[in-house]
């Protein structure tokens, strides 16, 4: 079995061995010839795009303008680009999005689908110079560009989704196109290895060139092509003698030299993963390990190797193959006289597969080990690109931790579920070749993220719903991106689409329709875009979003449904910013709660737009009560007798006589008071009319405060208490008595013994006792503290209990009263 498993190993050196096996038959066989075509190739099994090689000679198909093909990788047609003019140099983003750089400076980009996404330009000194070289390559911060003019300057972009450039300082002595080069981008840092004839130099941005010498077993005499592996830590360098030097890309530590029996220049110089170099010949593939070890493969056909992390891939006319270092726990189980446990576990479980007594005595061998030969299957399982190896290193660790209690199931289920993914993004229809390592390293979300941009939605959500991913990181974000994609196409029907973009995002969580219905508004769709809007639950989401598809009316209803009265003003706003008040007061008469809403935002903020809205309205109640508020705020007291003008006469367009009578009578009082300020020269405007009276009466101007109460009908009761109270406060005893005798008073005479009491004025209290109402008089005796007269008084009207209450009031000295008032009791008791 070990030798069937192992038939595509190569033996290199000492203990180490390669395997190369086909991954596709590729699918244009026919299309082209690899001879004839520049290929560039996309990381992590990505697409590849094919343009033809401007230094051979073929017959001219079509239009002959310069045309790029983008192929997956199992050689199907995926679209092709039609330039205006010829590119110096194509390479891949991260994203898989293809990027051309052009002789003047400019850089676009274009999708797997061959849509534009967009252009830059590097520098105007690059567009004058005109670009002779440049790389793509893949760092920390991105993707980046690295360019040659033909001044033989270097400049580079380190991102090209901010492009921001920088100069790199000049090659001494360099007069002619160096005889290799390589972008280095390693620790956030980007640098620019140049060999010019036998002399590297390090370029980067902000330091002087450096001068490196790498250790050469002979004499260097020029580098002519140069390797960086794709962690940027390795590099391979080939001379013009046929020596491949391996070492640190800082050129420090050399690994090994090797002289590889080819004097030209290779056709392609690459690494395979981190463990060696391949250079193409045209009949020959030469893998140079960093232990100095060699290993030839004959090509039949020009091929193009593409380095991955952990491998490499090569491609061919008819092929697509996979070369690598035979991982370490593959060598362990599957080498000849391996004794690993996993070896016998693998053995054990093929016994018991076919009901052999043999699995007993296999797994007897390893029962100590058991618990290792479970783990090294399920790794050796994920190096396996062959499902029928993966299902059998599966069953062996299935079969094996059946024999281990309490052994942790998670690492088995986990491997299971990642090669079931991985073997559906490798079928040819999907075509991304990745091996498990690769997976780690661009992580579930980056192959999903892959799968978007090809398209394959469902298999993404599949992938989610396989790997249990929650719905935020996984369904949801993949069914947003196929909703954009939708919403992005150009013939539609926007109810159609509307309908099944709702019917397969539902309400999953993490989807916002607003997105979605922004993208459509931005690729033109905007009916489709208010349509999409009637789907999103937030009215926080959706109100704004139709105001800026000028959906005014639809805003407002959505608004006033939410019942948030913030958004309902929101609309109204910018509404009423975009039409003439008219028209936007037309609008929202049909809206109650808009119209009460708006009213109540005009009355704290625009009393002249209100006017204008009662006006439209005609309701002359609510313009009275507006122009009643406005005319005593504090700002308009020098307009407030128009304002009261106004408001009488919006009373009488509703002949409601007594408001608009109230109105005239107010306006009278303004014009007596603002009379009375340029008599006596003292604040009058602003009162009430009892204010206004009670402050002439305290100025003693008796005739006016009469004519004043003549003139608005004050009555009586209330004139009788300020006339009082004037005189009290004035201490006019004399006034007040003369008063009291002009005719009878409407109030009664207890209020003139109250202010004289309370001004301390007993004697002046005690002239108006005899004129106090009988039922009053007992009260008013003890509130003055004639005692005696108030027993009297309670005697006589036969009141024991206000009697009573009065011996509670008497003190020490009052001995002569209380023996009169117990003299009263006592008579008031035997006539009963």
């Amino acid at each position: 079995m070990s030798v069937l498993l192992t038939a595509d190993w190569c033996s290199v050196g000492k203990n180490e061995y390669y395997r190369k096996f086909e991954v596709y038959d590729m699918e244009w066989t026919s299309i082209f010839n690899m001879d004839n075509v520049i290929v560039t190739s996309c990381s992590f099994g990505g697409p590849l795009a094919i343009r033809r090689d401007p230094k051979k000679l073929v017959k001219v198909q079509g239009s002959g303008k310069p045309t790029i093909s983008i192929f997956t990788a199992s050689g199907e047609f995926v679209s092709s680009i039609m330039l205006s003019k010829p590119v110096i140099h194509v390479g891949w983003s991260t994203s898989e999005d293809l990027i051309c750089i052009e002789d003047d400076g400019s850089v676009s980009s274009y999708d797997l689908f061959g849509n534009h996404l967009h252009t830059f330009s590097i520098s105007e000194e690059v567009r004058m110079t005109k670009v002779i070289e440049a790389k793509v390559f893949n760092s920390a911060s991105g993707t980046g560009v690295a360019v040659l003019t033909s001044t033989y300057r270097f400049f580079l972009v380190n991102s090209i989704k901010d492009p921001k450039t920088r100069t790199l300082p000049g090659v001494p002595g360099l007069n002619a196109p160096p005889s290799s080069w390589a972008v280095i981008a390693r620790d956030r840092e980007t640098k620019i290895l140049v060999a010019r004839e036998r002399e590297l130099y390090f370029l980067s941005p902000n330091d002087s060139p450096v001068s490196v010498v790498p250790e050469f077993s002979d004499r260097l005499s020029s580098v002519v092509e140069m390797a960086v592996s794709v962690n940027s830590n390795q590099i391979g360098l080939f001379t013009d003698k046929g020596r491949m030097w391996i070492g640190s890309s800082d050129l420090h530590t050399k690994y090994c030299e090797v002289d590889t029996s080819h004097a030209y220049r290779p056709l392609q110089l690459a690494w395979c993963g981190s463990d060696g170099v391949v250079g193409v010949w045209d009949e020959t593939l030469l893998l140079v390990t960093q232990k100095g070890d060699t290993l030839t493969y004959p090509c039949d056909s020009r091929v193009h190797v593409v380095p991955e992390v952990d491998c490499a891939r090569v491609i061919s006319n008819t092929t697509h193959e996979i070369l690598q270092s035979v991982p370490s726990v593959l060598q362990k189980i599957l080498r000849i006289n391996s004794v690993h446990p996993g070896l016998y576990l693998l053995e054990a479980s093929r016994h018991f597969q076919r009901r052999s007594h043999k699995a007993d005595e296999y797994i007897r061998l390893v029962k100590d080990s058991l618990p290792s030969a479970v783990e090294s299957c399920i790794e050796a399982a994920g190096y396996e690109f062959s499902p029928d190896n993966q299902k059998m290193f599966i069953r062996a660790a299935q079969f094996g931790k059946g024999f281990v209690p309490n052994l942790d199931p998670e690492p088995y289920v986990q491997m299971c579920r990642v090669l079931r993914v991985l073997n559906a993004v490798r079928n040819p229809k999907l075509s991304l070749p990745i091996t498990h390592v690769q997976l780690r390293k661009m992580t579930t979300k980056g192959l999903l993220e892959r799968l978007i941009h090809r398209r394959h939605y469902f298999i993404a959500t599949e992938i989610c719903k396989h790997l249990k991913l929650p719905p935020a990181e996984g369904s949801s974000h993949i069914l947003a991106e196929w909703a954009f994609y939708k919403v992005a196409q150009a013939k539609q029907d926007r109810e159609q689409v509307a309908r099944e973009i709702a019917s397969k995002l539902g309400k999953a969580p993490g989807i916002s329709y607003k997105e979605i219905a922004l993208r459509a508004n931005h690729y033109g769709h905007t009916q489709l875009a208010i349509r999409l809007m009637d789907y999103e639950p937030r009215a926080r989401e959706q109100v704004p979003l139709l105001l800026d598809l000028g959906q005014e009316v639809p805003a407002l209803l959505k608004a006033m449904e939410s019942g948030d009265t913030d958004l309902i003003y929101t609309v109204l706003l910018k509404m009423h910013s975009k039409i003439s008040l008219k028209e936007f007061y037309l609008k929202i008469r049909n809206y109650p709660l808009a119209k009460s809403l708006y009213i109540k935002y005009c009355f704290e903020n625009n009393n002249k737009e209100l006017e204008d809205i009662y006006a439209q309205e005609s309701d002359f109640n609510a313009q009275a009560a507006l122009h009643l508020r406005e005319a005593y705020e504090p700002k308009n007291s020098g307009i407030r007798e128009t304002l009261l003008a106004n408001a009488q006469q919006s009373y009488k367009n509703i002949r409601n006589d007594f408001m608009a009578g109230a109105c005239d009578e107010q306006r009278k009082l303004i014009k007596f008071q603002r009379n009375l300020e340029d008599k006596f020269h003292i604040e009058f405007y602003g009162l009430s009319l009892h204010d206004t009276v009670e402050k002439l009466l305290l100025k003693g101007e008796l005739k006016l405060a009469d004519s004043l109460r003549t003139e608005f009908k004050v009555p009586d009761r209330r004139y009788w208490w300020l006339r009082i109270l004037a005189h009290g406060k004035n201490r006019d005893w004399l006034g007040l008595e003369k008063f009291s005798k002009d005719k009878k008073s409407p109030i009664g005479y207890e209020p003139f013994v109250d202010v004289c009491w309370d001004n301390n004025e007993k004697q002046e209290a005690q002239k108006y006792m005899n004129r106090v109402k009988d039922d009053l008089k007992v009260e008013y005796y003890t509130k003055i503290g004639m005692l005696e007269q108030a027993a009297q008084t309670a005697f006589e009207q036969k009141d024991a209990r206000a009697l009573d209450a009065l011996r509670s009031r008497c003190g020490a000295s009052d001995k002569q009263v209380l023996e009169q008032i117990n003299t009263f009791l006592t008579q008031l008791m035997s006539k009963k």
